[in-house]
């Protein structure tokens, strides 16, 4: 036995010294191919002093080039720019991907020790920075990893600094998904906790506040212009018609109309009246409307790749961009995965789609922003095929080509620019059309004022991300989009005697309250929970998205029904998506909806130091029969809600005090 163990261990030993000699290798061989990219790149920009005004030298000739000066007008400078670049330059700038950094904020080009799961996906499934910096000029990109805001803003001037040293130095736009609230989803949100705490878009909708909305806005601005984010991947202005539907969560709800004011207020209060170097950008999606999935399904998967129009609603899921967006000049759209199944003279995803991009949105509305792609539409990666959901039969030269004829600018999640090399190169697409795109590309990026400075105060950084007025204002928003939907007991008594389960932070209830251990000893028990979902783990993403089911299984309810039970009792449920609440909502005392709320918020609002104020954005369901019954693509079409849309109560004079 004791020479079993010996061999066993030698192999064992033999194993973990290959491992560590094939990490040592290939940390080696990325390092030195990283090294060899950097080699390629120029000096960095001098400054060219004219007539007393200072400007940067981007393509080092010596001489002021019309791009690289700010007194010109943007149309000029674009012009003049795009008339410098080569073909590679310009397919490079129509990709934008996710992008990694170190926790130091160093460009992420070799590996380093760590157990978190989006650094290890960005160091062995990305290309490296120096790759698509340096061989496949690209110059747009998303960031996943939530570092500190020194880090952020330190990391912002590192890869700027490499994109100076390029043969036109043409600046890098850094875009995010949305930051500021408690998810996190590398498919849709970014807890970050260095910026200030806000409720979901469903809870700013839920406030009813436009200029809440729109001070929310430039707060964030302010918090991603300190670190170096200038293009916002958000709002999402698709209406959340489909219950089942896993990103409600980033809708303002399924009313048209709500979601246009909300839509108007949030792109005003980031990009501003215009667009402007203390601007950040929107790219405002998912034209033309994401919600009314088949089955609430959601696109991001194959099983999802329809949206239905059962009730013949598709000019519905406009309104958000007509009344909000459009009015609000967001700067750049998004269309979503899905296919608008019978809706134009194809059956293929936005992106794809003719009539959606260039009939409706570029015609028909006018505009003439970046249309970016959503995600991964034309190739596939280390974690799932394409979401080339219509073309799937298409190849990826094929599906870019399709991309481009359709009217769209960039290609998102892609880091492919040799397809739109060899299209123009075979004749299939011509110059002009790739400049076309390019030009819009650009002009965003002057209107930011990131050819004159694309460089952020690492130190300011700290101070301005998530400093006290912000969170403050953030803690009051929580407390505002909570909905009150049945109230016998609230507020508490201060003193009273409080058994809390489900809490992050439980000890907060000790402030106003006596905390308990045992719900038999407690006057009142508190009891967090969160919409019900269907686990699922076929697909990478799936794990991060709440789909499916919206009632709770029999053990869950149980469980919440026989705590609840016990003694009067207050439930709070955090709605990503409806609920459906109607045995819950019979046993509590007093039972309140969420859409990102602390514990130290509530516990003020159980007190009565806080209100809720809040109003649904959507109908709460009776049954699952009604929510299967409904259309995908009509608002509050359920039988018989159990709370309707708009529903909320609030504290009044008819207070009854929990003794």
């Amino acid at each position: 036995m004791k020479k079993i163990f010996r061999i066993t261990g030698k192999v064992l030993l033999i194993v973990l010294v290959l491992i560590i000699i094939a990490g040592i290798i290939g940390y080696s061989r990325m390092s030195s191919k990283a090294n060899g990219n950097y080699a390629k790149l120029g000096e960095k920009a001098s400054e060219l002093n004219i007539d007393g005004h200072n400007f940067r030298d981007l393509n080092k000739n010596g001489k002021l080039d019309a791009y690289e000066n700010s007194r010109l007008s943007v149309e000029e400078r674009v012009n003049d720019l795009v008339s410098q670049m080569s073909l590679e330059e310009k397919a490079g700038s129509m990709f934008i991907t996710m992008i990694g950094m170190t926790p130091n904020g160093d460009p992420l080009d070799k590996p380093f020790l760590t157990s978190n799961p989006i650094d290890i996906m960005m160091t062995f499934m990305m290309d490296s920075n120096a790759e698509m910096l340096v061989n496949k000029k690209m110059n747009s990109f998303n960031i996943l990893q939530s570092n500190p805001a020194n880090v952020l803003a330190r990391y912002n001037n590192q890869i700027q600094l490499i994109a100076e040293k390029t043969r036109l130095g043409v600046p890098v736009t850094i875009a995010s998904d949305p930051r500021h609230g408690a998810e996190n989803n590398p498919g849709a949100a970014l807890s970050t906790p260095t910026f200030s705490q806000w409720p979901t878009s469903l809870g700013l909708a839920a406030t009813r506040d436009t200029l809440l909305v729109k001070e929310f806005g430039d707060i964030a601005r302010q918090e991603y212009l300190a670190t170096g984010i200038r293009l916002a991947l958000h709002p999402m202005a698709d209406l959340a018609t489909e219950p089942r539907w896993g990103r409600s969560n980033g809708t303002f709800g399924e009313d048209a109309e709500l979601s246009a004011m909300m839509t108007k207020a949030y792109v005003l209060g980031f990009q501003g009246d215009s667009l402007g170097s203390e601007s950040v950008a929107c790219m405002t999606k998912h034209f033309s409307g994401g919600g009314p999935q088949e089955n609430g399904e959601d696109a991001h998967f194959p099983y999802g790749k329809n949206q239905v129009y059962p009730g013949n609603n598709f000019d519905y899921h406009l309104i958000p961009f007509e009344k909000g967006a459009f009015v609000a000049n967001t700067a750049q759209i998004m269309p979503y995965y899905g296919i608008p199944v019978d809706q134009t003279d194809e059956n293929v995803a936005f992106a794809f789609n003719k009539t959606i991009i260039t009939k409706l949105l570029r015609e028909k509305y006018g505009f003439d922003g970046v249309i970016c792609t959503d995600w991964n539409i034309v190739n596939g990666t280390a974690v799932g095929d394409a979401r080339a959901w219509g073309v799937e039969d298409l190849s990826a030269i094929e599906r870019t080509k399709k991309v481009i004829d359709a009217g769209c600018d960039q290609f998102g999640g892609e880091s492919s620019p040799e397809l739109v090399i060899e299209l123009v190169k075979t004749g299939q697409l011509t110059e002009t059309r790739i400049d076309e795109s390019v030009k819009r590309i650009m002009r965003d990026k002057f209107r930011l004022g990131l050819f004159d400075d694309p460089y952020v105060d690492e130190g300011e950084a700290d101070q301005i991300a998530g400093k006290e007025a912000f969170r403050k204002l953030g803690r009051i928003a929580q407390a505002k989009s909570t909905v009150l939907l049945k109230n016998e007991l609230l507020p508490l008594k201060k003193g009273i005697k409080i058994y809390v389960e489900g809490a992050a932070n439980d000890k907060v209830f000790d402030t106003y309250g006596e905390l308990v251990s045992n719900p038999m000893e407690a006057d009142v028990i508190l009891k967090r929970i969160e919409t019900p979902y269907d686990e699922r783990d076929e697909y990478f993403l799936e794990s991060f998205f709440h789909q499916g089911r919206l009632y709770y299984s029999d053990e869950e309810k149980n469980e919440i029904l026989d705590l609840i039970s016990k003694k009067p009792s207050i439930v709070v449920v955090n709605l990503d998506r409806a609920a459906i609440l109607t045995e819950v909502s019979k046993v509590s005392g007093a039972l309140l909806a969420d859409f990102g709320l602390s514990d130290e918020v509530l516990n003020q609002i159980l007190f009565g130091e806080l209100r809720p104020e809040g109003k649904l954005p959507f109908e709460l369901p009776s049954t699952w029969e009604a929510v299967e019954n409904q259309h995908e693509d009509v608002p509050y079409d359920s039988k018989d809600p159990l709370y309707e849309f708009g529903y909320g109560l609030s504290y009044g004079s008819e207070i009854v005090t929990m003794k």
